[in-house]
């Protein structure tokens, strides 16, 4: 299942709310990297005028256009690390470090592994955990009806059973509205929020039309037929999506520096995708998860949220971009905003800025909560 990030492309507006360009501070590497033609159309010329991020303070860096040069990596380990069972279903997870816990959550189509950059350094002060959601990664490809509420479930159960402490979550993409949904869940252990390039929408007051009753004739023929045709199509998708070169040609678009598109990358989606469920729960994530996400809202998340929200924005993300943050930050009063130049994955595209602007976020949040109904 986990390859199915190239398909993820094409659903993409049903995940991501990008919208108008806003004014910020962008944080980038000193160099400056020549996009091609594709990615500035799809940039639809954001602008470079800074606003300082409340909560944040940071400088333009000074380091070199390759951001991984000299970043401690963690080690990929093709059975990977850590085993927790959940509901008769095996969870992968990475833990280093010792100190206030944070959980790392990847984004769709990704694992653990996506975190490679932010582990090893985080871990210097941190104890850090990295979980692959239910469906991804090293974790079991289970046969289930998939929502969002399975991995909130999935990550509060994680919060409750090997974390144990106060913790702040921190989400890439659909890991992004994992964390939090996750936290509403779970409010007395989650100390504090951090998104890069979160997924999820805000609802549209004026969209409330509801599903037309079906007709003996849809229900019998025709949607019997669509399935069958969606199968057909996904099914083809899946085996395309999964090749090495569209994995690796599909990360490049969505990373503005592309030097980061390695090996260890590709491998690290490309292995998930060998498990003999993979193109299973591939076709339930595209076909009855990915189309029906309206239901669940940001500002109705936000809404039940209590604790500090950081946000680390790769502003010339082609599928999410800065006015996203923006209005999350308009919403929710009680936020942190830091603009970076790049793409979906910051935190692998500019590990150490991300890492150092995390790092000093952290550093503000309390320590110890109450954790009386843990």
């Amino acid at each position: 299942m986990s390859s199915s990030f190239s398909v993820s492309m094409l659903l993409r507006t049903e995940l991501f709310n990008s919208g108008a360009n806003s004014n910020r501070l962008s944080i980038a590497p000193s160099r400056t990297f020549h996009y091609r033609s594709k990615c500035e159309m799809s940039r639809r010329g954001f602008a470079l005028k800074g606003i300082v991020a409340s909560g944040v303070s940071v400088v333009a860096s000074s380091l070199a256009a390759q951001p991984a040069q000299g970043v401690e990596r963690l080690v990929f380990k093709p059975d990977g690390y850590n085993f927790w069972t959940w509901r008769g279903h095996k969870i992968h997870y990475v833990v280093q470090g010792e100190g206030s816990p944070v959980v790392l959550i990847h984004g769709f189509g990704a694992s653990a592994f996506h975190w490679r950059y932010n582990i090893p350094e985080l871990a210097k002060r941190h104890k850090v955990y990295a979980i692959d959601l239910l469906g991804f990664g090293w974790s079991d490809k289970a046969i289930i009806e998939y929502d969002a509420m399975v991995w909130r479930d999935q990550v509060v159960d994680f919060l409750k059973e090997i974390v144990k402490e106060p913790a702040v979550l921190v989400g890439n993409s659909l890991g992004g509205f994992t964390a939090l949904v996750s936290a509403i869940g779970l409010p007395e252990q989650v100390v504090g929020v951090a998104l890069l390039n979160s997924a999820g929408q805000f609802g549209d007051p004026n969209n409330k039309t509801s599903k037309p009753d079906e007709s003996t004739l849809q229900k019998v023929l025709l949607k019997p037929l669509e399935e069958v045709f969606r199968r057909l199509v996904l099914g083809f998708l899946f085996w395309q999506s999964k090749q090495p070169a569209r994995i690796e040609s599909v990360l490049k678009s969505v990373y503005i520096n592309t030097s980061n598109v390695d090996d260890y990358l590709v491998e690290s989606i490309t292995i998930p995708a060998a498990d003999p469920n993979a193109g299973e729960v591939y076709y339930r994530l595209m076909s009855r998860f990915m189309l029906n996400q309206t239901q669940y809202t940001l500002d109705s998340v936000l809404s039940k949220m209590s604790c500090p929200l950081l946000l680390l924005w790769g502003d010339l993300d082609p599928w999410v971009g800065p006015a996203k943050a923006k209005r999350i930050k308009e919403f929710y009063p009680n936020t942190s905003l830091v603009n970076f130049q790049a793409g979906h994955c910051p935190h692998d595209e500019v590990p150490e800025l991300v890492n150092k602007a995390l790092l000093d976020w952290l550093s503000t949040l309390p320590t110890q909560v109450s954790l009386q109904t843990v």
